[in-house]
């Protein structure tokens, strides 16, 4: 595990300085530098925003397998918030979906139920991410043939495929009993056993989920139309259908285990993708890194939260 961390971040740092250097260091600070505080006003708007709609995400799901013995929603927002901030330091975004389901179980919510609201609501977001950058490859079929986005796209088709089975396949749900009876010990078997009962519980809750998943598409809508604002504040001048086709191809090459949280990844990404509709590298690679800046700041609200918490109820680091 230590070894492939060490290897996404060597390879983070590779990426990031080879993107660096075909944007050209002082051009991009430039960019930078002259770029338009009012879009960028806009842009922290839209995250504000989108993180309004995660939250409730995360609150949504819980509340039909719950039910009364629900927690209060501000200890909900809390852990949803908290455990956002402290998935920015972790490995991938899995470090911040333990934190949560931790988070809740010390909230009296069984592990079980908390393992499945979290793995649903990812599940969701992932879907959501595919969806809509097939729907953007309409705009921009060449993206198709490219050998990394491909395998983003084919990489997250699997395990949206892989985890709809687990919620909604009786199938896959006698194979993953069969599996969790094979594990050695007991504690690991029931521990199996119940995550994948959590998960079916989500089978039968399809308007619940529909409605997560609107509000998922939502999520992604907002987060090309920040990348826009970022975009019109560095006086790129492209309509949002190009974003519309950029961005979510995007969010889908950073989900490949290549670096660590997207960095290098996305910065190559980006100035890969918009040099094509005539931005020029420096442009490219300072919206990326603003881009990834906007999705830290929007975290720092659980930051403050997790400065503030009294030291016995604080969340694991």
């Amino acid at each position: 595990m230590r070894a492939g961390s060490t290897l996404r971040l060597i390879a983070a740092i590779v990426l990031l300085g080879v993107s660096l250097w075909w944007a050209h260091p002082a051009k991009a600070w430039e960019a930078a530098r002259t770029a338009d505080w009012t879009w960028i006003g806009g842009a922290l708007l839209l995250v504000a925003a989108d993180r309004t709609l995660m939250a409730y995400r995360s609150i949504a799901l819980l509340t039909p397998i719950l039910r009364a013995e629900r927690p209060p929603v501000r200890a909900l927002l809390r852990v949803f918030f908290v455990s956002t901030y402290l998935g920015t330091f972790l490995p991938g975004s899995v470090g911040g979906d333990a934190v949560r389901t931790i988070a809740l179980n010390r909230l009296n919510v069984p592990v079980a139920d908390a393992f499945a609201s979290v793995f649903v609501d990812r599940f969701l977001g992932i879907l959501s991410n595919l969806v809509m950058a097939l729907a953007g490859l309409i705009l921009a079929r060449e993206l198709a043939r490219d050998p990394l986005v491909l395998a983003g796209l084919l990489g997250t088709s699997a395990i949206c495929i892989a985890a709809a089975a687990l919620v909604f396949s009786r199938h896959a749900a006698a194979a993953g009993a069969g599996f969790a009876s094979r594990l050695p010990g007991s504690h690991a078997s029931r521990l199996t056993s119940n995550a994948l009962n959590g998960l079916r519980q989500y089978g039968s809750e399809r308007q619940v989920m529909a409605v997560v998943f609107a509000a998922s598409v939502a999520v992604q809508v907002l987060r090309l139309l920040q990348a826009y604002c970022l975009g019109r504040a560095l006086g790129i001048d492209l309509p949002v259908s190009a974003y519309f086709a950029f961005i979510p191809t995007i969010l889908i090459v950073i989900l490949l285990p290549l670096s660590i949280s997207g960095l290098g990844t996305s910065q190559l990404a980006f100035v890969a993708l918009f040099s094509r509709a005539g931005v020029n590298s420096a442009d490219a690679f300072t919206l990326s890194v603003l881009f990834l800046g906007l999705g830290v700041v929007g975290n720092l609200p659980g930051g403050i939260l997790y400065a503030i918490e009294p030291p016995e109820r604080s969340l694991p680091a």
